[in-house]
């Protein structure tokens, strides 16, 4: 056999690095011998796998090829090791996990949290994008497991339901609508909306509960991070629909309110994913089971606000 796992190691840190230098310093190597060791594998291969741009190295169509064949037997080699770990040192390692931006921003630091105190020797990464960037990472074993706020669409991914998240539609204090008792289906149809960009599942599932209802938005803003559209609703610019758990600081410092209309409450529902072929390690069954834990808590927080809602704070008329 021409090629050995360690080029490949070395390849897939070359792909995240973007140079031979920084991918030797991620896996404590010189520059030289991660250049030879992907020259290696190219003349194994009989191709270049990077077009060097630059000082950068990109990947090319045949590294574009090689990437998720060459994680995936990465990812099979550290099965076989994991299998045969005792199991306090299957737990003390790392895990790559990759989150949503409102996930990983408002969730991901509550798990973490419970799982230092119960699992003190598991490290965990955060690689924190939009859902659709998560799950490509997650199709080509760059990560774990990947936590997203929108339905999954890759056939090699599976995606389980996880959190029942609360979305409320919210504008700044000094907004026309928000002085209002009850705003119209009309009044939202023909309001500013500020909404995230396009492969967020954010954006995708707000389009998803309103457009049933509404049908067509006419005025619509694209901003690149929910706590942009919070920081510009505050200042009076806009309507939108956001996660309460994201807007709830600004609703109890009064800079933001919840417009009451006649749609029905809005609830959607994140996912845990994972690859088909993704081993379940130890490491990793700890952390779905703090993921399902921190929902369970999420639902009981959750009801217990509804019970004890007044019909004022109510997205429901």
């Amino acid at each position: 056999m021409r090629i050995n796992l360690r080029q490949l190691q070395i390849f897939c840190a070359i792909t995240r690095c973007g140079s031979t230098t920084s991918a030797g310093s991620a896996l404590a190597l010189s520059q030289s011998a991660t250049s030879a060791a992907l020259n290696e594998l190219e003349s194994a291969l009989g191709t270049r796998l990077f077009d060097r741009v630059g000082k950068r190295l990109v990947l090319n169509d045949s590294g574009q090829a090689l990437l998720p064949r060459a994680m995936k037997m990465l990812e099979n080699a550290q099965q076989i090791e994991d299998s045969f770990l005792l199991p306090d040192a299957a737990l003390n390692a790392r895990l790559r996990i990759g989150s949503s931006s409102t996930i990983g921003n408002y969730f991901v630091p509550q798990i973490v949290g419970a799982l230092r105190g119960s699992t003190p020797q598991l490290r965990i990464d955060v690689d924190i994008g939009n859902s659709a960037l998560i799950a490509r990472k997650v199709a080509q074993f760059e990560i774990d497991m990947g936590l997203i706020e929108a339905p999954c669409h890759l056939p090699e991914l599976i995606a389980e339901p996880w959190l029942v998240d609360e979305m409320v539609i919210v504008a700044g204090c000094a907004h026309p609508l928000a002085g209002q008792e009850h705003v119209s289906l009309g009044q939202l149809q023909s309001a500013e909306w500020l909404l995230r960009e396009q492969g967020s599942g954010t954006r995708e599932e707000v389009e998803h509960l309103l457009l049933r209802h509404l049908h067509d938005l006419q005025d619509m803003r694209q901003v690149g991070s929910s706590e942009a559209i919070m920081r510009t609703l505050a200042q009076g610019i806009g309507i939108s629909c956001l996660s309460r758990r994201v807007v709830a600081d600004l609703l109890a410092s009064g800079q933001l309110r919840t417009l009451a209309s006649p749609l029905p409450p809005l609830n959607r529902r994140f996912f845990m994913i994972r690859h088909r072929d993704k081993f379940i390690s130890p490491r990793l069954e700890r952390f779905r089971e703090a993921c399902r834990q921190a929902a369970d808590q999420a639902d009981t927080l959750r009801h217990g606000l509804s019970h004890n809602a007044s019909p004022t704070s109510s997205s429901a008329p």
